[in-house]
């Protein structure tokens, strides 16, 4: 006979099953496989508590309708992934069309098998609904937010009911509901499948929300004009307390949410379902505490408690989305500079709604952590003051589980203890952070001071009299651009080029220089490499700024250049960069006569920003040379739109990229397909060295010496996870005596450093730099004696990468 324990565990247990062969089949991260359990097991508690209020056991209709239920949780769990991380769901359609051919398979089986009820009734509309939920939440993003509401209204009718008691009645069977239901859920299969013209989709489910608004407005009515006669009470069935049932789910999602906090891993590698099947010690000291302990004391500790972990909650999000970008943990002591950098991203790459959207969405988010942390705790902690002996059984035998397997070293899956003290080591770990990173600023602060030319008398630049030097940083150029199957075009494309320029007389020397950020947060490389001081974060990177520590510009400036900055994706001002770095000119957005389109965060291409550049200081009638830094920001994330090359004669005031850019793919197009996102980096790359190089044929000469690196290794989307910092850097000259003043480096020959070039900390490069190419060293000049010898560098700093 089939009973409500064995139908919900058999539901409880398809859903773990269906998720593992979705899982083996097209994969399932830790957010798809969250997302499937919390719904099968949702749904299976509400389906007990409701048969048990029925008082009716179950008959063979209600098992198929769970079958339904327990694809639709599938269903989610696929649709979090594709909205959350970008991947394909090829079984969400399939699957789909089973629950749709099962819909009409339970009915027919009630009525054969004569077990017709009023909550059978019930729960093949409940799961109708929430079908058609999922299903329009898949296809929003492609359809826009308006789909939503054919899935809302099922519940927006429920929510209505609440105020109006009048809506709660039942309501006489009508088969042209379920035909109405059957049909939406078809449309949304439809453009889920994306079968058809978008027009032909968009029309489907616009007829698909017509008729829901017509049957759900006939009910409304209907209820209505016999709100006097209708029981509102005729729609309980014996004994079912709908708030009881709600009481069950919100009970759940508490023990979900804190579990989650106190276990959740916060590297993105470690998100998988095992990770969560640990037991926490610190829920079971909160737990004991709140049991011992007398009411009021118990209250406040369960009041601290709740609050401190949806604090911890949102340091733990934070952790995860600075490993997920930059590779690195949080550093609370210095990267609260780094929020407003991100809005600005997100404002170029996507537009100032997205932007206004995502700090919105934020701060709703984070908020409604703390909050729904701090009331989970306060409500868990009241059933366990309630039933009090049992919950003291329940902690001493959770604890001793807890001690028996932290001692035998009892594991789940890869490296996961059972016994799990996850939320304490994380909060340990991040005060020893903060005294790690106070300790740390006070050393910067030292080595800022220490500044071997800041004498006026050394750096001379003599070995490079008369010379153009130009350092350009290719964003995002990182060792993963040159080495692997993937980067193969580049590869071929950096070859071919050093063939086509050593035809033309240039030669090239690449190493790679280890640079103190990764994945974002240019300014730091960029910094590091031009003063020669290590900057790894925003608030040694305002001290260096603040003050006037000796850069390769100012060396520039002083010896006799003229020095100027070329940052096309700047969209401001930026007079402390002006004052520090001591640039006679900068050129940002607005500066270089753009009237063409920004490509993402890119401004302009980099074609044409070089091009504007080499015309207004590269071209005749000049009474100095120039020393200049060029950020070039075509191959900045999020990689999408990207510019093409096109005939330098023809870039006038840049409206010739109006056409490349409508023909060119999306941002949000790109990254909905995230396996294609690494293609997408190799090509922005291969883009902007196009253009470098074909600016280097144009307006090179013999007199032009060109150092062109990257400032990091792109987003651990294209990278990887706990890869090094390296990033490729070129020093390319036609005069041979450039190079030969760096032969003692070791570098290799060409603009593609192989796997053994050397790799250098990107801050010895400014002391090194200036070494081989001046005549008076701080050395000479202290002791005053001869210059060295061509190509003696100082020693790089000792100070370790954190």
């Amino acid at each position: 006979m089939l009973t409500v324990r064995r139908l919900t565990g058999a539901g409880v247990v398809g859903v773990a099953v269906l998720l593992a062969v979705v899982g083996n089949s097209v994969g399932l991260t830790a957010t798809g496989w969250a997302v499937g359990l919390l719904c099968g097991v949702t749904v299976n508690l509400v389906v007990a508590q409701g048969l048990r209020a029925a008082g009716v056991d179950p008959g063979p209709a209600d098992a198929v309708t769970l079958g339904r239920a327990v694809i639709t949780c599938a269903v989610a769990a696929l649709t979090a992934d594709a909205l959350l991380h970008g991947r394909t769901t090829a079984l969400l359609v399939p699957i789909t069309v089973v629950a749709l051919l099962l819909d009409a398979l339970d009915g027919w089986v009630a009525r054969r098998t004569g077990t017709t009820s009023a909550f059978g009734g019930r729960f093949d509309g409940e799961v109708d609904a929430f079908l058609i939920l999922v299903l329009s939440v898949y296809v929003a993003p492609d359809l826009g937010p308006w789909v939503l509401l054919a899935g809302l209204v099922r519940y927006l009718f429920a929510v209505a009911g609440w105020g109006l008691p009048w809506l709660r009645a039942q309501l006489p069977f009508r088969y042209w509901r379920k035909v109405v239901t059957a049909s939406v859920g078809i449309v949304l299969t439809v453009a889920a499948a994306d079968a058809g013209p978008h027009w032909f989709v968009v029309t489907a489910v616009i007829g698909g929300l017509v008729l829901l608004a017509e049957s759900f407005g006939r009910d409304v009515w209907w209820l209505w004009r016999h709100r006097v006669t209708a029981p509102v009470g005729a729609v309980r069935m014996r004994g079912l307390s709908w708030r009881r049932v709600g009481g069950v789910v919100v009970d759940t999602v508490a023990v979900a949410l804190v579990w989650v906090v106190l276990v959740a891993p916060v590297e993105p590698g470690r998100l998988a379902p095992v990770a969560f099947l640990r037991l926490p010690v610190e829920g079971l000291a909160l737990a004991a505490l709140v049991v011992v302990l007398s009411g009021r004391s118990s209250r406040v500790v369960a009041r601290v408690a709740g609050l401190a972990l949806g604090l911890l909650g949102v340091l733990e999000v934070v952790e995860l989305a600075f490993v997920e970008v930059l590779d690195r943990p949080v550093d609370l002591v210095t990267d609260a500079g780094h929020l407003g950098a991100a809005v600005d991203f997100v404002r170029a790459s996507y537009g100032p709604w997205a932007a206004t959207g995502a700090q919105a969405g934020a701060v709703v988010l984070l908020l409604a952590l703390v909050a729904g942390v701090t009331a989970s705790v306060g409500r868990l902690a009241r059933q366990l003051r309630r039933r009090r002996r049992r919950s003291a059984l329940a902690v001493v035998a959770l604890t001793v589980a807890w001690a028996l397997t932290a001692v035998s070293g009892a594991q789940v899956g890869k490296d996961e203890p059972v016994a799990a003290r996850a939320a304490l080591g994380f909060a340990v770990g991040q005060a020893r952070g903060i005294s790690t990173s106070l300790r740390e600023q006070r050393a910067f602060d030292a080595a800022v001071r220490h500044d071997a030319y800041a004498d006026q008398r050394t750096g001379d630049l003599a070995g490079l009299a008369g010379k153009d030097v130009l350092v350009a940083f290719v964003e995002s150029y990182g060792r993963v651009a040159v080495e692997g199957d993937a980067s193969a075009g580049v590869r071929t494309m950096l070859d071919a080029a050093s063939a086509r320029l050593g035809a033309s007389g240039y030669a090239a020397r690449s190493a790679y220089l280890t640079s103190p950020t990764f994945g974002g947060v240019s300014w730091l490389a960029h910094s590091t490499f031009l003063s020669g001081v290590w900057v790894d974060n925003q608030t040694s990177y305002d001290t260096l700024l603040a003050g006037n520590h000796t850069t390769l510009p100012s060396v520039f400036a002083r010896s006799g250049w003229r020095t100027v900055g070329l940052l096309p994706s700047n969209r401001g001002t930026w007079p402390q960069g002006q004052r520090y770095y001591g640039f006679d000119t900068i050129y940002d957005s607005s500066d270089l006569g753009y009237a063409g389109p920004a490509f993402g965060f890119s401004s302009m291409p980099d074609q044409y920003a070089l091009d504007a550049f080499g015309r207004r200081e590269l071209g005749p009638g000049r009474t100095s040379p120039v020393m200049a830094e060029i950020d070039l920001a075509s191959s900045h994330g999020p990689w999408a739109p990207l510019p093409r090359m096109v005939g330098w004669d023809d870039l006038g005031d840049g409206t010739v990229f109006d056409a490349v850019h409508a023909g060119a793919e999306s941002a949000s197009h790109l990254w909905s397909h995230r396996e294609r996102v690494p293609a997408a980096y190799m090509d922005s790359i291969e883009y902007s060295f196009t253009a470098l190089l074909g600016f280097v044929e144009r307006y090179g000469s013999d007199s032009l010496v060109l150092v062109l690196l990257g400032d990091h290794q792109p987003a651990t989307i294209v990278s990887g996870f706990g890869g090094n910092h390296d990033v490729p850097v070129t020093v390319l000259a036609r005069d041979p005596s450039v190079l030969a003043r760096i032969s003692s480096w070791g570098w290799q020959d060409g603009l593609r450093p192989g796997p053994r070039a050397p790799v250098w900390r990107m801050d010895a490069f400014r002391d090194r730099f200036l070494g081989a190419f001046g005549d008076r060293s701080p050395e000479v000049v202290t002791a005053g004696q001869t210059a060295p010898a061509a190509g003696v560098a100082s020693a790089p700093p000792t100070r370790a990468i954190r």
